[in-house]
């Protein structure tokens, strides 16, 4: 059972399940006080240590069923497969024919009941880094690498079907299609697990799909549809909310330094009153600012929307620590140096002119994440909102959400701001419906209103 189950915690690290010795050791020691052929019991012991968040049960339910059951270890079947070493020598043929090639192994390891390698192989296409093409827009190489395994398997397949076909003087022929449906069926789980991503449960989301209508006319003209006219209307109500916000933070830090009276020094102070507390000493806390960093598209309409929302950041620069900003459409390129230098509504101009990304390619959100993970990372700490601006369409290019997700690891939060409206989430090229999966917070956000909503939900 010990190595049952230190197979299974490989297979598991091969798909990316992080598990420290220190929880091997607890799970073994833990199977000494249950029934281990009861799977329920089994099952538990093995998620509780194991699957250490909820966002993680998806992963290990798919490697538990795919280990446990698709591979015949299932604890339940004690009893031995007359077929098995007749199967054996099929998948050792397979084996001496595919010895040169390490994915071919991977495959007739995986129909022989190990796992590991391919597990290993399909992890690698599903982190795989996209090489951006310069005179072809394209970035399929994980695709590419895809394709290359499904043909792998169906040449497989051919071949077991030649062994079902041939003519095996030791093997009859109901004994030969058994074998070959058996093998079949654990290439087609080799598939499946190729094409099947479990999602993780992102039972925290928060979906924001309502706002308060705080002006009837102008809080409701999409970002994208505004006249010069209102362009210079909605910066004066923007103008007019920063004020006012910039108010009620300053006075909520200033009413938080007094709420935590300091024993020490009120007891020090009263010395000279002869011990009684005359002069009452509170905690001055430091102000616990939060720190932004901003991805924003500015393709097409979207852009129109990142203005604005750019402009109210820098306005409130007092409430945050820090903010750094980011623009994209396939190139990722930092633009906090155009708000240092320049006013806020100059910086915005510079950034279409000056900043060095192509607006004139096609959008591809996979390709600017996997810039920010090589270039800018260490940004992202405990103390960070990445703030999310687009509409999330990338083309049918690769959605490489796999990046998202580490990024939401290692920053306190992750909201994204949709200048769609939500019916049209999931539809034609959009990843939406991809993405959230990974976020803590998503919402519409394609005009004033639902701007102002956000905003003051942000600093208040």
């Amino acid at each position: 059972m010990v190595n049952l189950t230190l197979r299974f915690v490989a297979c598991c690290r091969a798909a990316d399940l992080r598990i420290s010795t220190a929880e091997v050791l607890d799970c073994v020691s833990q199977l000494d006080l249950i029934q281990p052929l009861d799977e329920e019991e089994f099952k538990l012991v093995l998620r509780s240590n194991f699957a250490k968040s909820r966002r993680e049960q998806s992963r290990f339910d798919q490697m538990y069923h795919l280990f446990f059951h698709e591979m015949q270890k299932d604890l339940s079947k004690v009893t031995h497969d007359p077929d098995s070493e007749q199967a054996r020598s099929v998948i050792d043929m397979l084996r001496t024919e595919e010895s040169d090639d390490a994915l071919g192994k991977a495959l007739t390891d995986f129909m022989d009941g190990d796992p590991m390698a391919f597990v290993e192989e399909v992890h690698r296409i599903h982190t795989q880094e996209e090489q951006e093409a310069r005179a072809l827009r394209s970035n399929m190489s994980q695709l590419a690498s895809r394709l290359q395994v499904m043909l792998r398997i169906n040449r497989m397949k051919n071949k077991v079907l030649n062994f079902q076909g041939g003519n095996h003087a030791v093997i009859d022929k109901d004994n030969a299609r058994r074998i070959a449906d058996s093998l079949n069926e654990k290439l087609d789980n080799a598939l499946d697990l190729l094409n099947n991503e479990p999602q993780p449960d992102n039972y925290s989301l928060r979906e924001i799909k309502h706002h308060d209508v705080k002006y009837n006319t102008i809080g409701e003209i999409p970002f994208a549809s505004l006249s010069q006219e209102e362009i210079e209307e909605v910066r004066d109500v923007i103008w007019k909310l920063v004020k006012k916000l910039e108010e009620i933070a300053t006075l909520r830090f200033s009413v938080s330094n007094r709420g935590v009276i300091d024993i020490k020094k009120t007891l020090r102070r009263s010395g000279k009153y002869l011990g009684v507390p005359m002069e009452i000493i509170f905690k001055d806390r430091p102000l616990r600012k939060g720190k932004i960093v901003a991805l924003c598209d500015v393709s097409g309409s979207v852009w129109s929307t990142a203005r604005f929302m750019l402009n109210i950041l820098y306005s409130l620069q007092e409430c945050f620590s820090k903010i750094k900003s980011y623009i994209f459409v396939s190139d990722l390129a930092e633009v906090t140096d155009f708000f240092r230098d320049n006013d806020v509504n100059e910086a915005i101009e510079k950034i279409m002119n000056d900043a060095p990304v192509n607006y004139y390619v096609p959008t591809d959100y996979g390709m600017a994440f996997q810039h920010f993970r090589n270039r800018h990372m260490q940004e992202l700490d405990k103390k960070t909102t990445l703030l999310i601006i687009g509409d999330a369409r990338s083309n049918h290019m690769n959605p490489q959400d796999l990046i998202l997700k580490s990024m939401r690891e290692r920053c306190k939060r992750v909201i994204w701001l949709n200048p769609e409206q939500e019916k049209f989430w999931g539809s034609g090229d959009s990843e939406m419906r991809t993405y959230k999966s990974h976020c803590h917070e998503v919402r519409p956000c394609g005009n004033l209103n639902q701007l102002i909503d956000f905003i003051e939900d942000l600093i208040i």
